[in-house]
């Protein structure tokens, strides 16, 4: 069973470094064993072939990346799946910093017959995404939840196929 995380981000760009972050955590947990050592992790800027090839034949592909909702709420950690996604991930746009994206690549992951068997994505709410490497409090805590929570998800998935509940909560989300 093929598992893969994907962090999207610039970690140079304050709390739009929220998705490499949280695989920073997650191989932390897979050097302490906490993490099926077949977990793929990677971190990238969204650019749509590259997350098509990494995703390309995966069971459960898991993306990370910074978001912002109609209502601020930094360190909010939303979870999005099936149709929530593509509602959640705009094309091209003013408000990220990744030039192409996540939006994208869908689009071309559905035209070419290459998603995922399962796409969650996980969106830690922001609030600075001006430049500086150092994320703020609320997105550093948020980053170790989030982590937690992908963790047990892939746990969950590969023990009984299984998904896990959704957390409560405004599920609009524009994924940075």
């Amino acid at each position: 069973m093929r598992i893969v995380v994907i962090g999207i981000g610039n970690a140079y760009r304050r709390d739009d470094g929220a998705g490499p972050a949280v695989i920073a955590c997650l191989a932390d947990r897979a050097r302490k064993g906490l993490l099926p050592s077949s977990v793929v992790l990677r971190t990238g800027d969204g650019e749509p072939a590259r997350l098509l090839s990494w995703w390309e034949g995966a069971e459960l592909a898991v993306v990370v990346d910074a978001a912002r909702t109609p209502e601020a709420a930094p360190g909010r950690v939303l979870r999005l799946e099936g149709a929530e996604v593509a509602d959640a991930s705009p094309s091209c746009g003013p408000a990220g910093s990744h030039g192409l994206g996540l939006g994208e690549a869908l689009r071309l992951a559905r035209a070419l017959a290459k998603l995922p068997r399962r796409l969650v994505v996980y969106g830690i709410q922001v609030e600075d995404t001006g430049f500086g490497a150092e994320l703020t409090r609320e997105t550093r805590a948020a980053v170790e939840h989030a982590a937690e929570r992908i963790r047990q998800e892939i746990l969950d998935h590969r023990g009984r196929g299984e998904r896990p509940v959704a957390q409560p909560g405004d599920q609009r989300a524009t994924l940075l």
